[in-house]
């Protein structure tokens, strides 16, 4: 749901409201719970507290992360309560969800400028009046050893074994920390404290997530009902969306790379990257996948119309409109980009007036080392001045407001000083 739509519990019947939640999800545990929970609501004419808990571990958010925090903006849409957990206390332990060894731990300093990144991004997708945040080494803290035993009480060994994980390098004889053991607990003890309604999280998050009914039981709380997304597949078609994996969309890049990036998804993709990252209606989704499916449009045009749909969210349709323009003059029409960005290389850097190609690439930052910078002309994604650099020894003459290209969307002009 993008900042601008709007839904409220006034105009929307409870079996509206039910089918706007499970758009895209999952699985909810359970739906009955869900339902019954909203009605509730409506009656006692109170908000739920819906929660997502976040490590800040990785400052920057991109549409994967954006599915699980457009879901909550639709339950602020529809009048609830919104409470984001920064976990700055259970980052320092490091979340073992889907890993196969202990998580380096991140120290105070870390987590704090990461969560600062984080909470300034939040209100690209959240409602600021809306959202309430919190960090959960406000409680956390304030336990004691004997507060933790207790807590520990509420759960077993056995019941921390089911996690997938867990079992896996137990069978395998790879250590397991305590510290990641009382993990899934800590993060359970925030919907205690919170006495949330809700609990948001990916698919990953499923054991810590239940964990909270569980506690939340132990106390004598109504569980939570849990709400899983899916994790959505990055832009090379195989793994999660991940910035380390380099497969991502961030939400604040310019809106001329996100709208290029999105153009060279895999076609398979587009139904999920309609369904979780565009309010399109879904009758309509599944028409354009019909359409695809028996060749009547072209994938290309579809792939436009998503790549519109999501720029218009972050920067408006004006800027979409630009954006699919700006990429139909470079890819369509092989011309260069209205605006190229200037690398400015040191005459120090340059013998004879030549640069040879790897070192070029590094100081451009087009590539982290000469060892990368090697790999991408071998790939034959290097061209200078048009033409391709096929030789990674190769060492190219420079002047002043040449052109180099490293793969279709990234461009600089080349300035000698």
């Amino acid at each position: 749901m993008s900042p601008n739509q709007h839904h409220t519990v006034d105009n929307l019947s409870i079996d509206e409201q039910v089918a706007l939640i499970q758009r895209g999800t999952s699985e909810i545990i359970s739906d009955a719970e869900l339902r019954r929970k909203l009605e509730t609501a409506q009656e006692e004419k109170r908000p739920l507290r819906v929660k997502l808990g976040l490590d800040p571990t990785a400052p920057d958010i991109h549409l994967g992360i954006a599915v699980v925090l457009r879901k909550l903006r639709l339950f602020q849409d529809l009048g609830h309560e919104v409470t984001i957990i920064i976990g700055d206390f259970t980052a320092t332990i490091g979340d073992p969800s889907g890993k196969s060894k202990t998580r380096p731990q991140l120290t105070a300093e870390e987590v704090q400028a990461n969560a600062k990144t984080y909470q300034d991004q939040y209100c690209q997708i959240l409602d600021p009046d809306k959202t309430r945040i919190v960090f959960n080494s406000q409680w956390l803290n304030q336990m004691n050893f004997s507060d933790v035993i207790k807590l520990s009480a509420q759960t077993t060994v056995a019941r921390i074994l089911e996690r997938d994980d867990f079992a896996n390098r137990f069978a395998a004889n790879t250590p397991i920390g305590i510290h990641e053991i009382l993990y899934p607990i800590c993060q359970g003890y925030d919907s205690v404290v919170l006495k949330s309604d809700i609990e948001m999280g990916g698919t990953d998050q499923k054991f810590n997530n239940l964990m909270g009914r569980d506690l939340q039981r132990a106390d004598g709380q109504d569980p939570q009902v849990v709400l899983l997304m899916p994790l959505l597949v990055g832009l090379d078609g195989t793994d999660k969306m991940s910035k380390s994996l380099g497969n991502y969309v961030g939400i604040y890049e310019p809106a001329n790379e996100m709208f290029a990036k999105l153009m060279s998804i895999p076609d398979e993709l587009m139904e999920t990257y309609f369904e979780l990252t565009t309010d399109v209606p879904m009758d309509e989704v599944a028409q354009l996948q019909r359409d695809l499916v028996d060749g009547s449009v072209h994938p290309k045009t579809i792939k436009q119309r998503l790549a519109r749909e999501v720029v218009t969210i972050y920067h408006g349709e004006t800027v979409a409109t630009s954006a699919q323009a700006e990429f139909d003059r470079i890819h369509r029409h092989r011309q260069l980009p209205s605006e190229i960005p200037s690398v400015s290389i040191s005459n120090e850097d340059l013998t004879d007036g030549k640069i040879w190609v790897g070192h070029l690439l590094t100081q451009a930052g087009f590539a982290k080392s000469t060892s990368e910078a090697r790999r991408l002309v071998q790939q034959g994604g290097v061209r200078f001045d048009g033409e391709k650099v096929v030789d990674p020894a190769t060492l190219i003459q420079l002047q002043d407001d040449l052109i180099l290209q490293v793969g279709k969307r990234r461009f600089a002009q080349i300035k000698i000083g």
